[in-house]
């Protein structure tokens, strides 16, 4: 009898979103090692492997690139090492177990041949997987046209598009003249036809970010946004103080440590924007968990979470901040980075931009806070009977909320305590 392992998704990957299969690492009929790296899962954008539970052949692939999973299902299965030969044998004569995606003939085409079964082959020799296959289908490439990346020269689905997006950019054949088109056939406008392009394939965290997106402003909540503008003097000046001594200690003190403390503060004043709306009541948090949303070059914008921020000190804050953004920018995140945020940050003015309005939530939370970019504005200070001008360091912050969970008096009392903490620093 032979002995077979499971190949599970990871129980604790998914907390209430969808994972997708990115890639296997190996193909059936290829030794595989126990703990060796086996396959890529992406999760709440970012990308963690699973490690082969054991030593043998991979004998079957149940999921394939590019499909959804869910926590604990069934993904392939492992011959063990004393069955080796034999599954080694099945998978490569076509006897062994295949999934349904390969045994399917092509929609609209005879039934495969016995020779045409056996699994393709790219020019380095290594198999092609089912999504690879259909794509040099759908984009009429042949396996030979398309330089492989992977390990071993495998072909994956990124060098199938890059190579398809290549030849977009091709000249345009000549239009045929005006006298060969078929009668009562309208003429096509020229002007899109001649219009050089190329394509951009958009990447699993691309589209999973436009599909969050899109959910969460068009279908799910609706987004309201609230603008005031903070007096970042005291803070400053605060931090100039501090800065050298928080370096010793081993954590850069940023201007997002200030505002994450004083975001706390701006919760427990309005609990609501720590909460998330179900239809039969609204869930408050009790902990205050704040993500930061962080730019990532080549994957998009990443949330890893600063757990228990309200239990933090401005030293704490710092240096967890400076772990989680490391992490974000060198893709060592976790699932545990970026699961469990109740409100989040968006300190969008580190690239230049003044004001961000609305600025998506995202879900399952309540609100989201945009800080705009530092700069000297001249402004009215009233001294008794007098007024004159100064010039100040100010931002503009945003709250963007869901109109079920908060009015405007409550956002506006959030956004008050939020730039009062800031402008009476130290609290």
């Amino acid at each position: 009898m032979s002995a077979s392992l499971d190949i599970r998704a990871p129980a604790e990957q998914t907390e209430g979103t969808r994972s997708q299969l990115l890639r296997w690492l190996k193909r059936p009929g290829e030794r595989v090692e126990a703990n060796e790296p086996l396959i890529e899962i992406e999760t709440d954008k970012v990308t963690v492997e699973v490690a082969a539970p054991g030593s043998g052949v991979l004998a079957e692939i149940l999921k394939q690139e590019q499909e959804e999973i869910v926590p604990g299902e069934l993904l392939g299965r492992i011959e063990a090492a004393a069955t080796e030969a034999a599954a080694r044998a099945a998978v490569e004569s076509g006897s062994g177990r295949v999934t349904s995606a390969e045994a399917a003939p092509q929609s609209g085409g005879p039934p495969a041949s016995p020779a045409a079964a056996a699994q393709p082959r790219s020019a380095s020799g290594s198999p092609l997987s089912p999504a690879v296959r259909r794509l040099l289908a759908e984009h009429q490439l042949t396996a030979d046209s398309v330089s492989g990346t992977g390990p071993g020269g495998r072909i994956t689905v990124e060098d199938v598009l890059h190579t398809a997006a290549t030849a977009s950019t091709q000249p345009l054949p000549p239009a045929p003249a005006a006298g060969a088109r078929g009668a009562g056939v309208a003429e096509s406008a020229p002007a899109l036809a001649a219009i050089r392009s190329h394509l951009v394939p958009h990447t699993a965290v691309r589209r999973r970010i436009a599909e969050h997106m899109t959910q969460s402003l068009l279908h799910t909540a609706p987004h309201v946004t609230t603008v005031f503008e903070a007096d970042l003097t005291a803070v400053l000046r605060d931090r100039a103080r501090r800065r050298e001594e928080f370096a010793r200690r081993g954590a850069p003190l940023t201007l997002t440590a200030y505002f994450v403390q004083a975001a706390v503060a701006a919760i427990r004043a309005v609990p609501e924007a720590n909460s998330r709306w179900t239809d039969s009541a609204l869930e408050i948090y009790d902990d205050i968990h704040i993500g930061i949303a962080t730019a990532v070059e080549d994957m998009g914008l990443v949330v890893p979470v600063l757990h228990d921020a309200g239990s933090l000190d401005l030293f704490a804050v710092a240096h967890g901040l400076d772990e989680l953004v490391g992490r974000a920018r060198n893709g060592k995140l976790t699932p545990a980075d970026v699961r469990g945020g109740t409100f989040t940050i968006s300190n969008h003015g580190v690239s230049g931009s003044l004001l961000a309005a609305p600025i998506i939530i995202h879900q399952p939370q309540s609100a989201i806070l945009g800080i705009g970019k530092l700069e000297k504005r001249p402004v009215v200070v009233e001294e008794g009977d007098e007024q004159r001008i100064t010039v100040q360091p100010r931002c503009y912050v945003t709250l963007t909320l869901d109109h079920r969970v908060m009015d405007g008096h409550q956002a506006n009392r959030f956004m008050q305590a939020f730039v009062g903490r800031l402008a009476d620093w130290p609290p």
